[in-house]
């Protein structure tokens, strides 16, 4: 007789779930990174989305699109790949995987797949960034495969990576904030006699896990917009660009904190929810 089975996600799951879900938040992400980046605190939420139309349109809150989709396509689709696939060989036989390593697996798979989505999200900031640069120092990219076309021959291969040692470490927390503790959410609400493996377990455990993801990560978002937004050697490295936030009050790292969440809070949310679909739909069964 065959024994408990269960069905897994493949490996593309991940992705292309965070993929959809930042299609929907991506007008919150680019009021993000304006918010992070104007140089003083002018302008709340509404009142950038508000700029933002009525100098680009409705479709300038869609600026980047290309580079947010590339971005999750390559950074979102390695951490979850990798750390599913970790947790698929530690979890054989009805194991239970320790909170302590998921978040071991979480900090290695979140710390890939930041290297890995640096250039896409280079373009992303760049892209979400460039209205308010003057009309002639524009970078006017087209779509994320022209920018990092651009990218790399006028400005070197190499810097296509700029920021990657922030992005990565944002990558981790994250990761950890984000997959590792949703993990441990959804196991602890499963195991209660209220939850079961459905749409109300997974919405409560993935917005209690964009709670922790955005207070881990805000100071380094923070951080990572700046350096990736700078002209080169505006920073010698992260301890200056942390040095010029802190220099206009600690409560700089927070910059954004609102809308990040705003925009976390859902983006984690959605990310999840067509997750668990992918995985119960069009995933595989292997035994418990």
């Amino acid at each position: 007789m065959d024994g408990p089975k269960k069905q897994v996600a493949l490996w593309y799951h991940g992705g292309l779930a965070s993929a959809t879900a930042a299609m929907c938040t991506h007008p919150l992400d680019l009021l993000k990174v304006h918010l992070q980046t104007q140089q003083k605190a002018q302008l709340g939420l509404v009142g950038m989305a508000k700029q933002v139309v009525r100098n680009e349109g409705v479709l300038g809150l869609y600026n980047g699109i290309s580079a947010s989709v590339g971005r999750q396509m390559t950074y979102s689709l390695t951490r979850f790949a990798v750390y599913e696939y970790i947790k698929g060989q530690r979890t054989t036989n009805g194991r239970q995987l320790p909170f302590h390593e998921k978040v071991i697996i979480a900090t290695f798979a979140g710390g890939i797949g930041g290297v890995v989505g640096t250039p896409c999200d280079l373009v992303n900031v760049r892209l979400q960034n460039d209205m308010k640069i003057p009309l002639d120092q524009r970078r006017n990219y087209k779509n994320v495969f022209h920018g990092l076309y651009r990218i790399a021959r006028y400005e070197g291969p190499s810097c296509l990576f700029n920021g990657a040692v922030t992005a990565s470490f944002r990558a981790v927390l994250i990761t950890v904030g984000q997959i590792a503790m949703y993990d441990q959410f959804k196991q602890l609400l499963v195991g209660t006699p209220y939850f079961k493996d459905n749409m109300t377990t997974h919405f409560t455990a993935s917005i209690s896990a964009a709670s922790v993801a955005t207070a881990l990560a805000q100071p380094v978002d923070v951080m990572k917009t700046r350096m990736m937004n700078a002209a080169p050697g505006t920073y010698s490295g992260i301890l200056a660009c942390a040095k010029d936030i802190a220099s206009t009050g600690l409560t700089s790292f927070y910059k954004g904190f609102i809308p990040a969440f705003t925009r976390l809070g859902p983006q984690t949310v959605l990310t999840f929810m067509f997750f668990e679909q992918f995985r119960l739909r069009f995933g595989h069964t292997v035994p418990v």
